[in-house]
C-alpha cells in the first residue's frame, strides 16, 4: 500500500548553522505534515553572519539523485531555493520537465542575508528564461525582484516577473521601510496585500522557510490562498520565536507552536483587484 503522507521534494544548498536552506526545508516539512526528500544543490562556507564560499554540486551527481527519488517516490509538490551555479539551474529546469503538474515553489535565492553574492548574470538570467515560467509560485523579496527585472517600484517587478510566465508572485516587504511588513500576491486578477507585525531582529532562513512553508501547504492540497496566508503565519511565528546563537542573525525557531511565550501575529488581509 502506497503511504498517504505527502512528499516534498526540496532542492536547495546546505547551510551549516541550520538556519536556512535544506536544513529550513525539513523542519518545515515536518512540521507541516510532509516528508522531506531532498538533494541537495550546493555546500556552503557560511556562520550566522555570512557566506564566505559556495560549493556548487556537479550538475549530473544531482540529477542522478534527483531521478533516483522520483523514479521511486511519489513526490506532491517541490521547493527550489539556492542553486549556486547556471549548470545548476538548467538541471533544475530539466526535473521540473519531469514532473509537470506536481506544484513548484521557487524562493530565488540570490544573495546571502550578510550580503555574499549567490547568483551571476547567466543564472539570473537562466533562472527568467528556463525555471520562473514552469513554477507555480514564485516567492521573491523586493531585492530579488528588482535583482530579476531592473525595475525599482514593487509593482512593476510583480508585472514583469508575471509577464514571464509564472502565474502567482508572494514578494515579501521584510527589506523596505514600512511600520508594517507588507507581502504582496499578485496574479493575473490583480493583488492581495498582507500585513503583519514587524519583528526588531534580522533573521537567517526567512524565505527558505517561507516558500517551503508555501510548498508544503500545497503538497498536503490546500487551495493556493490557504497555502499563501498559512505558510504566512507558520513563518511570522517561527521568526517571533527565533533565538540568536551566533554573533550574527536569529535564526528561526519553527517549532514556534509547541513553544511559551512565542505569541500570534495580527493578521490583516486587505484584498485588493487591480
Amino acid at each position: 500500500m502506497r503511504p498517504t503522507l505527502p512528499v516534498l521534494l526540496s532542492l536547495s544548498g546546505h547551510d551549516p548553522t541550520g538556519g536556512a536552506g535544506i536544513q529550513a526545508d525539513i523542519e518545515t516539512s515536518v512540521r507541516l505534515g510532509c516528508h522531506p526528500c531532498t538533494v541537495v544543490t550546493a555546500l556552503t562556507v557560511q556562520d550566522t553572519c555570512n557566506v564566505t564560499r559556495l560549493i556548487p554540486q556537479p550538475a549530473g551527481d544531482f540529477l542522478e539523485q534527483v531521478r533516483v527519488l522520483l523514479a521511486d517516490m511519489p513526490v506532491t509538490a517541490v521547493k527550489i531555493g539556492l542553486l549556486g551555479s547556471a549548470a545548476i539551474a538548467r538541471a533544475v529546469a530539466e526535473v521540473l520537465d519531469e514532473v509537470r503538474g506536481v506544484p513548484v515553489v521557487l524562493d530565488p535565492v540570490l544573495a546571502a542575508g550578510g550580503g555574499k553574492n549567490l547568483s551571476t548574470g547567466e543564472l539570473i538570467e537562466i533562472l527568467k528564461s528556463d525555471l520562473i515560467p514552469k513554477v507555480t509560485v514564485l516567492t521573491p523579496n523586493t531585492p530579488e525582484a528588482r535583482a530579476l527585472t531592473g525595475q525599482a517600484d514593487p509593482d512593476a517587478c510583480a508585472r514583469e516577473l508575471l509577464a514571464l510566465g509564472c502565474p502567482n508572485i508572494l514578494l515579501t516587504g521584510t527589506h523596505e521601510a514600512s511600520p508594517d511588513v507588507v507581502n504582496c500576491w499578485y496574479d493575473a486578477g490583480g493583488k492581495r496585500v498582507y500585513c503583519w507585525p514587524r519583528l526588531p531582529a534580522s533573521y537567517h532562513g526567512s524565505g527558505c522557510t517561507l516558500a517551503a512553508a508555501v510548498a508544503a501547504g500545497l503538497a498536503r492540497g490546500l487551495d493556493l490562498e490557504t497555502a499563501l496566508v498559512d505558510a504566512q503565519r507558520f513563518t511570522w511565528g517561527a521568526l517571533n520565536g527565533g533565538v540568536r546563537l551566533g554573533r550574527g542573525q536569529h535564526l528561526p525557531n519553527r517549532s514556534w507552536q509547541e513553544a511559551a511565550g512565542c505569541g500570534q501575529p495580527r493578521d490583516d488581509v486587505d484584498q485588493v483587484r487591480t
